[in-house]
C-alpha cells in the first residue's frame, strides 16, 4: 500500500512539475479566459452595445388606420429591436431615399391600395433589399394578421374574440402516466439551460481528460519500457502496484486540471459584464438538478478508470514510442465515437441509439450522461447502465492487469494475440 502511494505520488508530481504540463494548462486557461468574454470582447471592439433599435418607416399613404394599429402595436413592443418612424401623406422616393441614406430610417413599410374588405400588399424596402431581419419579421408579420382580422371581420367579432382567434394552437406534450420510474416522472418537459451547460461542458472534458491523460499512461509505460528503467523498478515496485499507481495518480492530475479549469470559468463568469449576459439568458447555476450532477461525475470517474486501464495494458505491449500513436488509435476512435454520439444527440436525447449505447461500457459514460441531463431515463435504467460499466471494468481491470504484467516485460516486435495469450497464461492475478 505504501508503495502503491508512492507510484502515486511520484506519478502525480513527475507531470505536475513538467512545463509541457504548466504550459498547456496555462494555454487552455487563457483560451478558456478568451471564450467566456468573447461576446463582450466583440462588443468592445465594434462598439456594439448588442440592443440596437431598427428604425422602420411608415409610408401608409391612404392605409392610415393600418399605420395607427401598427403604431400602437410597436409601441407596446418595445423590447422587440425596432420603432416605425411615421410618415404622412406620399413621400416621394428620393425623400425616402435621402433618409435611408442618412440613416434616419434602415428601411420602410409601404402599403398598396386595396379594395374595400380586402388587406392591401405590404412591401418593405431598404438599401440591401434583403428585407427585415428573423425576429422582427415575425413579429411585424404577427400584428399585421392580427389587423388584417380586424378588418375583415369588422364589428362581427368583439375585441376578445378577435384576440382569441389571433392566438395560435398549441400542441403540448404529457408523459403517460405510470410509464417510467421516479426519474422520469419528475423530468421537467423545456430545457434546463444549467444542465444543457453543464452536460456539453463533461462531455467536451471527458473526451479531453480521457484522450491526453490515457496518452500520457501509455506514454510513461512505453517510454520507462523503452528505456529499460522498467526492469529495474519492477525489482522493487510490482507491476500491478506500478499500473494502478499510475492511472490514479493521472486521475488525481486530471482532477487538479480540471479544479484550476473550473476555477478559471467561475471567476471570469463572476464579472459584471458576464452575470448580465448570463440574467439575459436565463441561466442560474441553482438551477442545476443534483440528480444530473452527482450522476455525471459518477459516470466521469467510471468512464475514466475503463479506458484508463486499456491505455496502460496497451502502453505496456509497446516497445518503442514512435509505434504508441498506431496503437493507441482504437482507443482514440472509440472516444471519438462516443463523444460523437452524445453531441449529436443532445437535442434528441431519447432516440434508439442513444437508449442502447447507453449500456455499452465504453460510450455509456456520456450516453447515459445525456439522456440523464437532457432527457427522460427512469432510475432502474441508471443502475443498470451503472453495473454493466462497473462489471466491465473489473473485467478489462483485469484482463490490462495480465496484459500490462505479461506486456511489461516483452521486447522486441508486438506480440500477436496467440503469444499474449500463452505468456499471460504463465502469471496468475
Amino acid at each position: 500500500m505504501n508503495k502503491l502511494g508512492t507510484v502515486i505520488g511520484f506519478t502525480f508530481w513527475g507531470k505536475a512539475r513538467k512545463k509541457s504540463f504548466l504550459i498547456t494548462t496555462l494555454i487552455l486557461a487563457i483560451v478558456l479566459t478568451i471564450g467566456v468574454n468573447l461576446p463582450y470582447l466583440i462588443n468592445s471592439f465594434t462598439g456594439s452595445s448588442g440592443q440596437s433599435v431598427e428604425k422602420i418607416g411608415l409610408v401608409y399613404g391612404n392605409q392610415q388606420a393600418i399605420a395607427e394599429k401598427l403604431k400602437q402595436y410597436g409601441d407596446s413592443a418595445a423590447d422587440a429591436g425596432f420603432k416605425f418612424v411615421p410618415y404622412e401623406g406620399n413621400p416621394s422616393a428620393d425623400e425616402l431615399k435621402q433618409a435611408i441614406e442618412n440613416e434616419k430610417i434602415d428601411g420602410y413599410l409601404s402599403f398598396n391600395e386595396a379594395k374595400a374588405g380586402e388587406f392591401p400588399q405590404v412591401k418593405y424596402v431598404s438599401e440591401s433589399g434583403d428585407g427585415l431581419s428573423g425576429s422582427i419579421q415575425t413579429v411585424i408579420q404577427t400584428a399585421l394578421q392580427g389587423i388584417k382580422t380586424q378588418i375583415i371581420v369588422g364589428d362581427s367579432l368583439n375585441e376578445q374574440q378577435i384576440a382569441a382567434l389571433n392566438i395560435p394552437v398549441q400542441i403540448e406534450g404529457e408523459k403517460a402516466a405510470g410509464i417510467g420510474g421516479a426519474q422520469a416522472e419528475s423530468s421537467d418537459d423545456g430545457i434546463n439551460l444549467s444542465n444543457f451547460i453543464y452536460v456539453y461542458v463533461l462531455l467536451i472534458v471527458f473526451m479531453i481528460t480521457n484522450t491526453t491523460t490515457g496518452t500520457m499512461i501509455a506514454s510513461e509505460v512505453t517510454s520507462e519500457k523503452s528505456s529499460r528503467i522498467m526492469e529495474i523498478l519492477i525489482t522493487s515496485v510490482s507491476p500491478l502496484t506500478q499500473m494502478f499507481g499510475k492511472i490514479i495518480g493521472m486521475f488525481l492530475l486530471g482532477l487538479s486540471q480540471i479544479a484550476v479549469f473550473t476555477v478559471v470559468v467561475i471567476v471570469n463568469l463572476m464579472l459584471p459584464h458576464n452575470q448580465t449576459a448570463l440574467t439575459d439568458l436565463g441561466f442560474n447555476l441553482s438551477d442545476l438538478s443534483i440528480d444530473v450532477f452527482i450522476y455525471g461525475l459518477i459516470f466521469y470517474i467510471l468512464g475514466y478508470f475503463l479506458f484508463a486501464t486499456l491505455y496502460a495494458a496497451i502502453g505496456s505491449l509497446v516497445s518503442r514510442t514512435e509505434e504508441l500513436g498506431q496503437a493507441t488509435m482504437p482507443m482514440t476512435v472509440l472516444t471519438l465515437i462516443s463523444f460523437y454520439i452524445g453531441t449529436f444527440s443532445v437535442n434528441a436525447p431519447n432516440t434508439l441509439l442513444l437508449k442502447i449505447t447507453s449500456y455499452i461500457p465504453f460510450t455509456s459514460p456520456i450516453s447515459m450522461l445525456v439522456r440523464i441531463g437532457m432527457g427522460k431515463v427512469a432510475t432502474w435504467e441508471i443502475y443498470v447502465s451503472l453495473a454493466v460499466l462497473a462489471v466491465s471494468i473489473f473485467i478489462f481491470g483485469w484482463i490490462s492487469a495480465k496484459i500490462y504484467r505479461t506486456g511489461v516485460l516483452l521486447y522486441g516486435k508486438r506480440p500477436t494475440f496467440k503469444e499474449l495469450r500463452k505468456a499471460m497464461k504463465a502469471y496468475d492475478i
